[in-house]
């Protein structure tokens, strides 16, 4: 199992770096859309999981769109978004109509929830890799270091946890997780930050070290926040897509968090 998730790990390692560093902006906007596709075909269907009937198709195309229009976000001479979400309201309310069943509200709320959760906050990815700031390569490396940041404290909560764990951090959620792995990742996502500063020295090192703790801290929650979600739906993994890793949407929980968060600091620290 270990050997699998790390080979698997090193598989999309290569595939991410390969396409935001060899290729345009556009190349990683499809790559983030494709994981958009795969995270939300898993949400649908664990949430179908519970018996509650979900227009999974509609919900995925939904994603895609908001994953594209994220890229042309800075070209488009108004607020989309506000135009968007109304009209992704009205359409799957209208397609509802013909639908004859009516319990409704579950539906329509698991579709937005889903949107949100993995297609909106997965797409502030698309929107570092485009926004106005700074140069071509620095927008290149801001991902890199959201990427490796988040991930780090992902492998430093496996390895602590699985070498060290004692103390359960909420069993009732992900009976695995322990308080020690929730340290080791934190820390460890914190070392990683400050070692960024040689491709990020306009960074200041008491900014490297609170953006760690803080991405460390949010990729812990985005984890725990899936796993809330599992169990709910009584699902060990969100899919088999990743051997050795479960589900797209395994891979990615902890970014869901994290990506907002730091577009949000470039936006308003680096503008």
């Amino acid at each position: 199992m270990l050997l699998h998730r790390l080979f698997t790990g090193l598989i999309i390692t290569a595939i991410s770096a390969l396409v935001l560093f060899a290729f345009p902006a556009w190349t990683f906007t499809v790559l983030v859309t494709i994981f958009i596709i795969l995270g939300l075909n898993e949400f649908f269907i664990l949430i179908e999981n519970k018996q509650i009937g979900v227009n999974r198709k509609l919900g995925i195309v939904l994603g895609a769109v908001v994953a594209i229009i994220t890229y042309f976000d800075y070209k488009i001479p108004y607020d989309w978004f506000f135009i968007f979400i109304p009209a992704i309201c009205l359409i799957i309310f209208i397609i509802q109509f013909t639908k004859r069943d009516n319990r409704a509200v579950l539906s329509i709320s698991t579709i937005l929830f889903g949107l949100v959760y993995v297609s909106w906050f997965l797409s502030f990815m698309i929107r570092i890799r485009t926004m106005p700031v700074g140069t071509e390569l620095l927008r290149r490396y801001l991902i890199a270091y959201l990427i490796l940041v988040t991930k780090s404290g992902d492998i430093g909560a496996y390895f602590i946890g699985t070498r060290l764990g004692r103390h359960r951090l909420i069993p009732r959620i992900s009976p695995k997780k322990t308080i020690e792995g929730m340290l080791g990742g934190l820390l460890l996502s914190v070392l990683v930050s400050l070692a960024c500063v040689k491709f990020l020295p306009s960074f200041s090192l008491l900014r490297l070290l609170i953006l760690g703790f803080l991405l460390g801290a949010l990729a812990q929650i985005g984890d725990l926040s899936e796993s809330l979600i599992k169990r709910d739906c009584e699902a060990k993994d969100s899919g088999k897509t990743l051997p050795g890793l479960g589900g797209v949407l395994d891979a990615l929980d902890s970014l869901l968090f994290t990506a907002p968060v730091f577009y949000f600091y470039v936006k308003v620290f680096m503008q």
